[in-house]
């Protein structure tokens, strides 16, 4: 691994909800980040309050194009590697091109990171565990998912970007750490990205219909993204790189309870909708983070009340400075200082 003593940082998807965190993390720590994003999940407004942090860059890139020759000339010491649709809602709409970035995008970064001698973190996801048979879930659990399924462009590109990671690992090409990350929510979700949260939180505060796929009775374990980002830093951090660590809350409850939360929240009147079921959708989730216990001293300290408060908060502002379209797609943010490449 590089011995700098700064760390610099290239950051994949970091215009994203949970990038952008990531990248302000970094910078907390006194760190340089290179940011590069494509912009097809993400939004500039996640990045607009480093317009000018001097130990910031953009660049607007695919990953599964490689890194711009700007980029590429930069000594990295972590490679933070998020990019990636992350909803199935948007990771469905184009299956290729989500497949393409697990796969050929991971390739490019771990080639960056053993170019570099850079420590690389890949963020993979529960989905690999796809509709359980073993509850909760620790990392040694094979999973149960379809490999021809809407989902299989999403969660079997996330099994193989990991095996492709621990290949470079065991091939002794790069210094590799891969976290498992369950549900996470909180400030800069975007409004049309399907997840459970941000559509029920955003529905109620227009007093929209709910709409709830199934019958409500599913599970979820919901982390909020401070807890999830720090989770991730001690995983990069950390001398664990011999196999992945599962990263989310414990606390399971049915998504008819966090609608309940919800709505108590908002003082919503809006009705509930039942829609059937998605192809594939997991009946229960809930990371074991055992693991993450004992080898990062890591655990969720946000409760689900606290957190959900501050993103209804986040949403309900947003929304009161007419920040999303009337479709619930971001307004198309004014341009900001970017690097050439």
């Amino acid at each position: 691994m590089n011995d700098e003593k700064e760390q610099v940082a290239l950051v994949t998807g970091g215009a994203g909800f949970i990038g952008s965190h990531m990248c302000d993390a970094i910078l907390a720590r006194g760190g340089r980040v290179v940011c590069v994003d494509n912009f097809i999940s993400s939004a500039r407004e996640n990045l607009r309050h480093l317009d000018s942090e001097s130990r910031f860059e953009f660049f607007e890139a695919d990953v599964i194009d490689g890194v711009p020759a700007a980029v590429d000339a930069i000594r990295f010491t972590h490679v933070y590697h998020l990019a990636c649709a992350g909803s199935p809602a948007h990771y469905q709409r184009d299956p290729e091109h989500t497949m393409l970035t697990n796969v050929v995008g991971t390739r490019n970064l771990l080639r960056v990171a053993e170019q570099n001698q850079a420590r690389f973190l890949l963020t993979s996801t529960s989905e690999v565990y796809g509709d359980p048979e073993v509850h909760p879930q620790p990392e040694s659990y094979r999973g149960s998912t379809s490999c021809t399924g809407p989902r299989a462009c999403y969660d079997q590109g996330k099994r193989a970007a990991e095996a492709l990671t621990f290949d470079y690992q065991r091939a002794g090409r790069a210094d590799v750490r891969v976290a498992r990350i369950f549900n996470t929510y909180g400030p800069r979700m975007r409004a049309d990205d399907g997840r459970v949260v941000s559509n029920v939180i955003c529905q109620a505060l227009a007093g929209d219909d709910i709409t709830v796929y199934g019958d409500g009775s599913q599970t979820r374990s919901f982390c909020y993204v401070s807890d999830l980002v720090d989770g991730l830093m001690r995983l990069m951090d950390s001398g664990v790189t011999d196999g992945p660590v599962n990263l989310g809350n414990p606390v399971e409850l049915t998504v008819s309870d966090l609608i309940d939360r919800v709505l108590a929240l908002t003082g919503s009147r809006s009705r509930i909708v039942n829609r059937p079921l998605p192809v594939d959708d997991p009946r229960r989730r809930r990371p074991d983070i055992g693991r993450a216990q004992a080898l990062l001293d890591w655990q969720p300290k946000v409760a689900l009340q606290e957190g959900l408060e501050s993103t209804v908060g986040w949403f309900a502002k947003e929304i009161g400075r007419s920040a999303f379209s009337s479709s619930g797609a971001p307004v198309p943010a004014q341009s900001f200082r970017t690097a050439a490449g």
